[in-house]
This record gives C-alpha cells, sequence and structure tokens, in this order.
C-alpha cells in the first residue's frame, strides 16, 4: 500500500480534522506520517499515525507556544507577530520538506489549506497531492468576500466594492506570507504564486464547509469536493450522562475552542444573558480558565462550567450553543439542529458567523455587545422554532456528504490515478 505524508498548520482543530482522515486511509493499509515542526507531535493523539520532525534548528523549542499565544489574542502587534510566525513556517517547510519527503519515501501528499508550502514542494517534486480546507474554503471568487471578512452576501455593486477593498488590505497585511511564498515558487522553479490559494490542488480539493452553510459559489473547481465534517466515529451518547456538574433540564451550550477558551469575561457576559433569560448554561472552556475562574463562573445561579465536553452528545440535549464561530462546532450545530448564537473573534469566525445569519439558523452578535444585547439575541433562538426548522432541513445534506470516509475515498483515489477526481454533479 502507499505511505502519504500530512502537511498542515500546528493548529488542535486542523490536525484533529486531518487525524480522522488519516486513521481511515490507516485502515486501508495505508501508511501516514505528518511531517511538522518538531512541537507539533503532542496534537496527534493516535499512535497508528506517523510523525517527521522538522525546524529544530530554525523554530527553536518554545517557538509553538509562543505562536499559539499570539493566535489566541490575535490583535494589534499580537497579529502582525502572528503572521510573521506563520510566515516563518512556511519558510521552514518549503526549505526542510524535500530532503524530509524523499526519506520517508512518500507517494502522496495530503495538504491542509492553510499551508502553502504542501503544495509548493509537491509540485516542484512532482508528487501528487490533494488539498483540505478543514477551515472555510480559501478559493477565490469574485462577488465574494474573502473567510476571514464580516460581510453580509450581496451581489450590489457597493458590496463588491467592499468585497474588493478588503481583500487589498488582507493581502498587504499578508505581505511577509506572500513574500515567503514567492521566493520558494522561483526557487522551486515553479509558476509565480504569492497567495494560499494560488498552491491548491490539480487533482482535488476536499471541504469540510457543506455547500448549504456557504454563499452561493459559482466558480469551484470540477475537483471540489464538500464532504463535510471530517471526524472519529461517533462516540455513545450515553457518554453524557457521565457529566456529573451539568444542567438536567434544557439549556444552553456555550464554548470559545481551543484557542479562545481563556477568555473569562466573554464567558461572565455569557452567563449574565443566560441568566436573565433564567436559561441553565453549561460552559465548556477547554483548559483556557484557571480553578478562581471556574468557581466565580459558577456562581452565577444555573451555570455549570467544565473544561471538555463530548460536544456533539452535548449539543443533541442543548436547546442552543453560544460559539465563537470555529467551524468544527457549527458543523456539529447543523449535524444535531441546534441553533447558534455566533460571537466570532478572529480568523474565518467572521466569515462563518457571516453565513450562519445568512441561512437563518442562527444570530451573530459583536463579543464587545452587552450582555443584555446578548440574551435579546439568545432569546430569539430559544422562542423562534424557524432556525431549528432551516438546520433540520441541512442535516439530509449533511449526513449525505459522505466525510471523512469519502473524503478517503477521493484521496485514494487522486493519489493513485494523479488526475483530477471530479466532484458528482447533483
Amino acid at each position: 500500500m502507499s505511505h502519504y505524508a500530512v502537511v498542515a498548520p500546528p493548529l488542535y482543530s486542523h490536525v484533529k480534522a486531518l487525524q480522522a482522515l488519516a486513521l481511515q486511509l490507516i485502515e486501508r493499509g495505508h501508511q501516514v506520517t505528518f511531517v511538522q515542526q518538531f512541537e507539533a507531535r503532542g496534537l496527534l493523539s493516535d499512535s497508528r499515525i506517523g510523525f517527521y520532525p522538522l525546524g529544530e534548528q530554525r523554530l527553536p523549542a518554545g517557538s509553538l507556544a509562543k505562536t499559539l499565544t499570539r493566535a489566541a489574542r490575535p490583535s494589534g502587534l499580537g497579529l502582525v507577530r502572528l503572521i510573521s510566525d506563520l510566515a516563518r513556517t512556511t519558510d521552514m517547510l518549503c526549505s526542510e520538506l524535500p530532503a524530509a519527503l524523499e526519506a520517508l519515501g512518500v507517494d502522496g501528499l495530503i495538504v491542509d489549506q492553510m499551508e502553502a508550502a504542501g503544495g509548493l514542494v509537491a509540485d516542484a517534486l512532482g508528487l501528487p497531492y490533494v488539498s483540505v480546507a478543514c477551515a472555510l474554503p480559501v478559493n477565490r471568487e469574485p462577488g465574494l468576500p474573502l473567510p476571514v471578512m464580516p460581510f453580509a452576501y450581496s451581489n450590489s455593486a457597493q458590496a463588491r466594492h467592499r468585497y474588493e477593498v478588503s481583500e487589498t488590505i488582507y493581502d498587504w497585511l499578508m505581505r511577509p506570507q506572500a513574500r515567503v511564498i514567492a521566493r520558494h515558487a522561483q526557487r522551486l522553479g515553479l509558476t509565480s504564486r504569492h497567495s494560499l490559494h494560488e498552491c491548491l490542488s490539480p487533482l482535488a480539493q476536499i471541504s469540510q464547509t457543506p455547500l448549504a452553510l456557504d454563499f452561493p459559489r459559482t466558480v469551484l473547481p470540477a475537483c471540489f469536493h464538500a464532504v463535510g465534517p471530517l471526524r472519529e466515529p461517533k462516540p455513545d451518547t450515553a457518554k453524557l450522562s457521565a457529566h456529573a456538574d451539568m444542567p438536567r433540564q434544557p439549556f444552553v451550550f456555550a464554548s470559545l475552542g481551543t484557542l479562545q477558551g481563556h477568555r473569562y469575561r466573554l464567558f461572565c457576559k455569557i452567563a449574565q444573558a443566560c441568566q436573565q433569560l433564567n436559561m441553565p448554561l453549561l460552559i465548556a472552556h477547554c483548559g483556557g480558565l484557571n480553578a478562581a475562574q471556574v468557581n466565580q463562573l459558577k456562581t452565577y445561579p444555573a451555570t455549570f462550567v467544565t473544561d471538555f465536553a463530548d460536544q456533539r452528545a452535548v449539543l443533541e440535549q442543548a436547546r442552543a450553543v453560544i460559539t465563537h464561530g470555529g467551524l468544527n462546532t457549527v458543523i456539529d450545530a447543523v449535524e444535531s439542529a441546534t441553533p447558534m448564537l455566533a460571537i466570532p473573534i478572529a480568523f474565518d469566525q467572521p466569515g462563518v458567523a457571516a453565513r450562519i445569519a445568512h441561512h437563518g439558523i442562527g444570530q451573530r452578535v459583536s463579543r464587545f455587545s452587552s450582555a443584555s444585547t446578548v440574551a435579546k439575541r439568545l432569546g430569539r433562538l430559544l422562542n423562534n422554532d424557524a432556525y431549528q426548522q432551516r438546520l433540520h432541513a441541512m442535516r439530509a445534506p449533511l449526513a449525505q456528504a459522505g466525510g471523512a470516509k469519502q473524503a478517503a475515498d477521493i484521496t485514494e483515489q487522486a493519489l493513485r490515478e494523479q488526475r483530477p477526481v471530479l466532484a458528482r454533479v447533483a
């Protein structure tokens, strides 16, 4: 069987999704090895998946922790430094990947859309590869805002101008990464490239985002496949009863993901909003809060706090979910038909929140809003069945998309045949 390398940014949610795809391939007899900076090894949780460390000289110990700290607070100077960190990682990978792939003897690559190095090096070495969008797809399209932008969808001339201006600003901010991509594309003898969307596979592009959740698209490549969530097998929902400290009646679930779980003040605001509605609340802070903060949150009436929860099981019982707009949580909420209140913070979260509002499956609110405003928006979700009805309509297409199994089928075919795998036409 074949040996595949995975190249992805060292972020928990991305690695978790790609691990689900990797395990599908391993169960079919393939060997899969993640290739990334040496400190990312701990993100993998299954010993069947290999890991090949890079960057021990270029990225000294502690580099990943600093990058993740900046990713958790991506504003001002922190955002500038984060972009530089990401560019430095791409530079390291472009320099060290060729020798690593030769040493591993891989037959093909699985490349996260958010890491340009995988596509650049694969093209230079003549290795087949597939691109995977663990976040909103980076594929650009005239008349659509970039996934990091908070704009509502519109085909008006004013909206299109806004999208174009914001794209120019984004590209200006991303200049450090653009320079790295351009330099290595030239060094590797490739055509001129400057951005992530120019480093995608011509064989297969796999996306977790259901088409029904995205804005209307008209120019996706024929090899683009929206397969839905890349997840490991769903756990038994009976595990939910193992949580001793959680509501036993209808409740709201709140999670801000692994990077933003430290936002104590925002959790307090959410607790105050639920208090105004007399609605029990379960908070999962993903290890971001200390004991004192947890104890203080528990002083709010009917507020339960845990570090981690079986999110998919919890969502099946929650009346609504308050989320930062992380794609994994949103897709889980669609799967369970749980209305969402999105409080986006960074990255593609504003774009995800805009799509939630566009499709009428939830509300969005600024993280700077008052607790009363949060309560008002949450009350709309709890008192209007239309949100859940729209979510129910999305469930069947999502279930039929195929998930990790379909992604593995596409990956096998693309890397074996080394020709485009065309999406089925509905």
